[in-house]
């Protein structure tokens, strides 16, 4: 008979814990940047605008019509 490498006994696995006070600084410094992207990419013209002129629209033109936002 052939004898078989693995037990036949499943180990139990576990699973680490992360606690919310060592994710929440990350989640929110990953918000802030998320907002700060949807506000050049979605509003960064106009009345809005912190830049002068149309540099940054015309740099995320393109984006900005991928992402469904209009812009003219």
């Amino acid at each position: 008979m052939a004898q078989s490498a693995f037990s036949s006994v499943a180990q139990p696995v576990s699973i680490p814990v992360v606690p919310v006070r060592e994710i929440l600084p990350y989640a929110i410094f990953g918000g802030l940047l998320l907002l700060l992207a949807i506000y050049f990419v979605g509003a960064e013209q106009g009345a809005t605008s912190m830049f002068r002129g149309t540099m940054v629209h015309e740099f995320l033109h393109d984006g900005r019509h991928l992402l469904g936002f209009p812009c003219h």
